[in-house]
């Protein structure tokens, strides 16, 4: 492959932003690089550089932001791409991420979420494009990493209890949770959503980092919002929200509250196990410090009536994370280079 630097050059040669000052705002847990792009009249875009020789494909994030645009919501406009090596410069939405501005006006909180919680009752009235189903097979077969890595790392003999717990778990899943209807965003979260104050309705919430949506269950993205893995959210928000989309939908429920829970139980578990391997095998230890969060809202799911075939196994098969556990996680650090 071409020297990668070279290709960006020559991207950016043939757009309009050729001249424009560069500054990182961000990387995340996958190989994407973003970067502003400010142009001396003040204007600015993002520059994703996704590298596909890494796994990267900027194809379904051109799909679904059309999409998102199409129906109304605040997608970054895509101003130029390079598909094929996986270079867009697209619309600058801004900084003011949930997660930033409600610690700097926490009066802001309930109207953000009750904001974003109709944004998701307005995708959903929308018909998805065609997308792969997240369906109760493919969500069986993603709660390994739990085992294999979080009750691994922890020191646990893993492979005996999650041969027991995967086939009950499959039952409580298709027994519970609907076939997929929806647009799944899989991300949703105060770091991926943005206030945009100046648009109207569903627009003021800037949506990004939607590139693995699925088709899916309606309860999915609500789960990913109100138990978000790197913010508290209190308990009295969450119900408030779940309340607020059931009023609004024609869902029934109980049978939503069932499945609100079951996929809150698959999500993170499955995110116990990410935040683990991103500490083992990616040498990110900060992921660490997020697994108590998770594991607590996890033990809650666990609560509810519908998870009861599988409470017991779990509490048994995953450690508390105390501190020890934790501090085992990071001193194991990039110490796994595969299982």
């Amino acid at each position: 492959m071409a020297d990668r630097d070279a290709l960006l050059a020559a991207f950016l040669a043939k757009s309009d932003w050729s001249d424009a000052e560069r500054s990182l705002v961000a990387g995340d847990a996958s190989n994407r690089r973003y970067d502003r792009l400010q142009q001396r009249d003040g204007s600015s875009a993002i520059l994703m550089d996704a590298p596909p020789d890494k796994g990267e494909d900027v194809g379904p994030f051109c799909r679904i932001a059309e999409h998102l645009l199409e129906i109304g919501l605040s997608a970054p406009r895509i101003f130029d791409r390079d598909q094929q090596n996986g270079f867009l410069i697209i619309e600058d939405l801004g900084d003011d991420l949930f997660a930033r501005k409600i610690p700097r006006a926490p009066n802001m909180e309930r109207p953000l979420y009750e904001a974003a919680t109709d944004v998701l009752l307005h995708i959903h009235s929308h018909a998805a494009p065609e997308l792969e189903p997240f369906d109760t097979s493919m969500m069986a077969e993603m709660v390994d990493l739990g085992f294999s890595w979080y009750a691994m790392g922890a020191g646990q003999e893993w492979r005996a209890s999650y041969e027991r717990f995967q086939p009950r778990f499959a039952q409580v899943l298709s027994s519970t949770v609907a076939p997929p209807s929806v647009l799944m965003h899989r991300d949703y979260h105060a770091e991926n959503l943005l206030w945009l104050p100046d648009r109207d309705g569903v627009a003021r919430v800037g949506l990004i980092d939607f590139q693995d949506a699925k088709f899916a269950h309606p309860a999915y993205d609500l789960v990913s919002m109100l138990q978000d893995a790197r913010r508290d959210v209190p308990a009295d928000l969450e119900t408030a929200m779940i309340e607020r989309y059931v009023a609004r939908s024609n869902v029934e429920e109980s049978e939503f509250s069932a499945a609100y829970h079951v996929l809150g139980a698959q999500r993170n578990l499955r995110i116990l196990g990410i935040f683990a391997r991103l500490s083992l095998h990616f040498g990110k230890p900060h992921y660490v410090d997020f697994i108590p969060r998770v594991y607590g809202v996890l033990m809650r799911d666990l609560d509810h009536p519908a998870l009861s075939p599988v409470a017991g196994l779990l509490h048994d098969a995953l450690p508390e994370p105390t501190p020890a556990i934790l501090k085992e996680l990071k001193d194991k650090c990039a110490t796994f280079p595969t299982l």
